[in-house]
């Protein structure tokens, strides 16, 4: 994430620098056409397919005073809903950006380097402590922790109640924003790999487990991976302010590993334990039954590849480490190099080195002789 320049020439309208310096306005305005669409009977119908969740079902319940309960399920139209929170990401991230990250950007002076990394750990903490409390409360509300079970009973899950299917719109909105984020912020072209895979492989997780009916567990997974990787930003983000605060780092790194261990263990006790022993293992479509072994096979590989994936760069991450603690610290190299300078300087009063670093017609003689 580069640094944005902010010139007091006005850059030309519709150009790179004008859009990327007014996205958020621009962005914002879109918004607010599909909220206007909604106080208008010609336009309310395509504006609610943006705005509001989709594919709403009542469930009646039984008993004379039970009330009937709003489950959602998916389809095609969420796509246009997950557009419009994809802008609402967009305006936060600017928000986030320049009210609270630049402000400090400018009190703390940080390098080109630190600074893409704070702005980068500073929306991301944002985000995962956010998505942490949302998934924890949802969780709690519907007992998984005192069922775990529930991961795999009853399945395909294919109806949601409104917070569940509310936060897997935001995850999908939150991570495709993140791909125009790229020009926006001006992405270093190196970065940019590393940005796509990084996003790709949310992206390719949330969607599987939202459209093969494992929202259960891909909840959960996400909660735990998003706390992990929540204490590693805001330890970055210490990092940066004080070099001195390392601990952070420390309990990241066994935590990290611990969730690694934890995904793994729910994975296989979900998929290949809870739903292999389900009686219905037919592929229904329509039903949203994906309960047969080539996908229960596909699901637990592309876990334990992620995993290992991740356990890989994590090992590169600590071996650097480890490496720039035991290599010589900056400050020895510094009480080198002003000791030659001394002894050029206590050379050049005694007249054996002119000012442009040649040897004097004094010194010459002296090496002569």
């Amino acid at each position: 994430m580069g640094i944005r320049k902010k010139s007091s020439k006005t850059p030309p309208v519709l150009s790179h620098e004008f859009i990327i310096q007014n996205h958020a306005d621009i962005v914002s305005c879109l918004a607010m056409l599909f909220l206007l669409g909604l106080m208008f009977e010609i336009t309310a119908k395509v504006a609610v397919m943006f705005v509001t969740l989709q594919y709403n079902v009542t469930i009646p319940v039984e008993g004379v005073l039970g009330e009937p309960v709003s489950f959602y399920h998916y389809g095609i139209k969420d796509m246009s809903t997950v557009f419009f929170y994809m802008l609402v990401a967009v305006i936060l991230h600017a928000v986030i950006q320049e009210y609270v990250l630049d402000k400090i950007n400018r009190r703390m002076h940080f390098s080109k380097t630190k600074h893409s990394k704070f702005n980068e750990s500073g929306q991301l903490s944002a985000f995962y402590l956010f998505s942490c409390v949302w998934g924890t409360s949802i969780i709690v509300s519907e007992n998984y922790f005192a069922d775990p079970t529930s991961l795999w009973k009853g399945y395909p899950h294919t109806y949601f109640p409104f917070q569940m299917k509310f936060f897997y719109i935001s995850q999908l909105a939150y991570w495709f924003h993140a791909f125009p984020e790229l020009y926006f912020q001006k992405t270093k072209k190196e970065d940019i790999p590393r940005q796509l895979v990084y996003i790709g492989l949310y992206l390719f997780h949330i969607i599987g487990a939202y459209v093969l009916n494992l929202n259960h567990l891909g909840l959960v997974l996400l909660v735990l991976h998003y706390f992990v990787e929540f204490l590693f930003h805001i330890s970055r983000l210490f990092y940066f302010s004080n070099e001195k605060y390392q601990k952070g780092f420390t309990l990241w790194a066994i935590l990290f590993v611990l969730g690694r261990l934890l995904t793994l263990i729910l994975s296989v006790l979900t998929v290949g334990f809870g739903l292999a022993r389900a009686e219905n293992q037919v592929l229904d479509i329509d039903s949203g039954n994906f309960n047969i072994l080539a996908i229960r096979i596909s699901v637990l590989a592309s876990i334990c590849i992620t995993q290992a994936f991740m356990m890989w760069k994590f090992i590169n991450f600590q071996l650097r480490r480890w490496r720039e603690h035991l290599s010589p610290q900056p400050s020895q190299r510094k009480r080198t190099v002003p000791s030659k300078g001394k002894k050029g300087k206590e050379n050049g009063v005694n007249g054996t080195v002119t000012s442009n670093g040649a040897d004097s017609p004094r010194s010459r003689k002296e090496k002569h002789s």
